[in-house]
């Protein structure tokens, strides 16, 4: 889970308990204002009259403070109204009444405002905690190393307020190499959710086997294809529901990466003795996983060179298909090496922002990145 999704949670939740306890500097104008006005009702001449200015100060409590507050101030204000209207005798009067039964129902107007304001934002408090639970059982944050790797992910859903969606990443950790995986669900959003789940939850029960790349990829291939069609509300809604993957296996001992790309955009690598960026393109591409292979069809691992301090950059086509208001697509190749010399973390975090940026500040489609960096020598493989 992302730094910024933990800070959104944490400043909606101070937010609604910030009204429900609010800053007393905050009821300093309101309170002024009580004072102020019968006070300078005396001073007036008979024909001007600001008593009824006092609603101002029950709305502008009703801004930042919460019903008890609200509540509050709006007796003072109704008794600061009784007060002028008694100092000037004029508190029989149809004009004075009037007056006083507007602001006795404004305020009480206002007092249910807030109310159900707040008991809304402390739910929808809740819910994001409730998400971020979620996002963390289903879509677990990466380990910052891995063997002779450091690890750094970014995830941004299309949808607002929902911190996990159709993309996915996952990382496992066995005997002599590391292996991630990286998806895309067909969809975006909440309606992936659960397809999400199922591919993640197929990872995690096979990668720490150690079985080949490619028995590893035709495991999930089986469970995401049973999974598909077991949730599938439609029979026909499960021949068109399929995952794009990457998977990739890092070797401690040798300086290379071996990936097998079922449909996925593919992998870049950023080459640290030569700040070049090269798209590792898989020359036998398997199908997107729930599709289901061919008999006779395999899943082939290609390799490629990965040394020490090279990086390689796994990602979502929400990250290589963000358009520009003109329609150009993000160029990840030219920003990459750009900001090349920057570690994986500063990278990935600084990727996910332009890409948001490019965008015009809005996602069409889910976005999800990992950068991977081979920061140690063989020797100092873990």
């Amino acid at each position: 889970m992302s730094a910024a999704t933990i800070t959104t949670s944490v400043t909606e939740t101070l937010r609604a308990w910030r009204r429900a306890a609010p800053d007393p500097l905050w009821l300093v104008g309101p309170l002024l204002a009580i004072v102020a006005i019968p006070v300078a009702d005396v001073f007036l001449p008979p024909d001007i009259h600001l008593a009824h200015l006092l609603a101002v100060a029950v709305a502008v409590t009703a801004v930042g403070a919460g019903p008890r507050a609200t509540a509050l101030i709006g007796v003072l204000a109704v008794l600061a109204l009784v007060a002028a209207g008694a100092e000037r005798q004029t508190l029989t009067t149809e004009s004075v009444i009037v007056e006083l039964s507007a602001l006795v129902a404004v305020s009480a107007f206002l007092i249910l405002f807030t109310r159900t304001r707040d008991r809304r934002e402390l739910e929808l408090a809740r819910a994001r905690s409730v998400s971020d639970a979620a996002q963390r059982v289903v879509l677990r944050p990466l380990p910052e190393r891995a063997g002779p790797v450091s690890l750094a992910s970014e995830y941004r859903s299309a949808e607002a307020d929902t911190c996990i969606g159709g993309d996915l990443y996952a990382a496992a950790r066995i005997p002599g190499s590391t292996r991630l995986l990286i998806g895309d669900v067909r969809g975006k959003g909440l309606a992936s959710i659960s397809d999400t789940a199922i591919v993640l939850g197929a990872f995690r029960a096979a990668a720490h086997r150690q079985i080949p790349l490619p028995e590893l990829v035709a495991y999930i291939e089986d469970a995401v294809r049973w999974g598909l069609a077991e949730f599938a509300e439609l029979e026909e809604d499960a021949a068109e529901r399929f995952v794009t993957a990457a998977v990739v296996d890092i070797p401690d001992d040798e300086p290379v990466v071996h990936v097998i790309s079922c449909g996925h955009p593919p992998p870049l690598l950023l080459r640290h003795a030569t700040a070049t960026a090269t798209a590792l393109a898989v020359p036998e591409p398997s199908p997107p996983l729930g599709l289901g292979v061919l008999p006779d069809s395999t899943y082939a691992p290609a390799t490629f060179p990965f040394d020490h301090g090279d990086r390689l950059v796994l990602y979502t086509d929400g990250v290589s298909e963000a358009r520009d208001g003109r329609g150009v697509f993000y160029p990840l190749a030219e920003r990459a090496v750009a900001w090349a010399d920057q570690a994986a973390g500063p990278l990935v975090e600084r990727l996910a922002a332009d890409v948001r940026e490019y965008a015009g500040g809005r996602l069409d489609d889910d976005m999800a990145m990992i950068v991977v960096q081979r920061d140690r020598t063989l020797s100092q493989a873990v």
